[in-house]
């Protein structure tokens, strides 16, 4: 009998090893990871320099309180803001944590503005993280059931309706910012249709309302998408942005970062964390963009990203029952006509970890180090499965 609480579905395996994109299970079978701990682990398993940072700095130092300066911190603060335009930075264990901070900020923003019940706009499908307050701003009625009462100040609209968006600024004064995430991750990699233009217009609302623009990006930067973060598409610069996933490789590590007035809108005792950019994580994190930057991450997660989309637009051509694939870089998302939950386990016993999403599609967040022949083992594999699989639904 386990003691751990019953809050995951685990699958029946356990891995005690890894390399690149493979894990070992504790029977030494190899498994291809197309998850990557959730676009955790974008340098892959056991990526040497990382290994190398994080032993040095665990024989120096784990842990101080934020009562003191932190030198890896700062640095890794320095180092943020320069890949990013941003100014501030504020450092804690998650993604949940860093929008936390957002709406914690975006709030104090509207009261120092003299507005008594500062709101949110937020979008349907959206998922921002399970503390009540993300959880509240998430839009998934499935994964707020049984919560209530949810926190207040989020007005929901559509994903990718600029026009929803005007309307909420003509008939509500008491909006102060616009919670987004470029590309929704759990909601089912939704891309916007004109993902540059869907940006660039919610920047200038938030500029002509004096709200502040805040990109989610949690599951889509460092890296992921082609480029640092996935706002860079664009030539918009956000207010506010949250970060963790793949900030420290495995290492718990979250970032909300600001600029302008929003970079200034906390003080201190306004927010704090005891863990928040110990000198373990803030030096995974540097070693984290280090290694992006030295091996030429980014590119690769760009190059290969197109090179799975198009592998699976090959071998579904014929395949009427996928009815979407889309991606950007290394977040991917095949989208089939049916609940397809079942490939989880099915992909599973093929030795391969993938994700099923918004029930009817297949999230793969493969390591930003995938190489070629990676791709092809990954795209042939996993359309023989999904192919078998819905073979086998149809004759049901």
């Amino acid at each position: 009998m386990s003691h751990l609480m019953n809050t995951y579905g685990r699958l029946p395996v356990t891995f005690e090893k890894g390399e690149g994109v493979w894990l070992f299970d504790n029977h030494g079978e190899k498994y291809l990871d197309a998850l990557s701990g959730v676009a955790v682990n974008g340098l892959g398993h056991a990526h040497p320099k990382l290994i190398q940072a994080i032993n040095q700095q665990v024989a120096k130092l784990i842990h101080v309180s934020n009562i003191y300066h932190i030198r890896e911190q700062e640095l890794l603060a320095d180092k943020l803001c320069e890949v990013s335009g941003m100014d501030k930075v504020f450092f804690c264990n998650s993604g949940c944590e860093a929008n936390e901070a957002s709406i914690k900020l975006a709030r104090l923003y509207g009261h120092q503005r003299g507005v008594a019940n500062p709101e949110i706009i937020v979008m349907e499908k959206s998922f921002h993280g399970r503390t009540l307050a993300t959880l509240s701003a998430t839009g998934n009625r499935k994964a707020q059931a049984g919560f209530e009462p949810l926190v207040s100040g989020f007005v929901r609209v559509p994903y990718d309706d600029v026009e929803a968006v005007k309307q909420v600024a003509l008939n509500n004064k008491n909006v102060v910012a616009i919670l987004v995430e470029p590309v929704q991750g759990e909601g089912g990699i939704n891309i916007p249709h004109d993902a540059t233009g869907y940006l660039k217009a919610l920047r200038e609302i938030c500029d002509t309302q004096g709200w502040l623009l805040m990109v989610d990006e949690v599951q889509t930067g460092i890296g992921r998408t082609g480029t640092w973060f996935a706002f860079q598409h664009t030539e918009i610069q956000p207010d506010v942005m949250s970060l963790a996933k793949g900030l420290g490789s495995g290492v718990p590590i979250g970032a909300c970062l600001a600029r302008g007035v929003a970079a200034e809108t906390f003080t201190p005792g306004k927010h704090g964390s005891t863990f928040g950019g110990n000198p373990l994580a803030t030096a995974a994190g540097l070693a984290t963009l280090s290694i992006i930057q030295e091996e030429k991450l980014r590119e690769n997660a760009d190059k290969m990203g197109n090179l799975i989309a198009q592998g699976f637009r090959a071998a579904f051509a014929d395949t009427p029952e996928v009815v979407s694939i889309r991606n950007a870089g290394l977040m991917i998302g095949v989208e089939l006509d049916r609940p397809c939950a079942e490939l989880v386990k099915l992909a599973l016993a093929e030795h391969m970890l993938i994700n099923v999403t918004a029930e009817r599609v297949i999230r793969l967040l493969p390591p930003l180090v995938i190489n070629e022949s990676e791709v092809a083992h990954l795209v042939s594999k996993l359309s023989a499965v999904v192919k078998k699989f819905l073979q086998h639904s149809a004759s049901k």
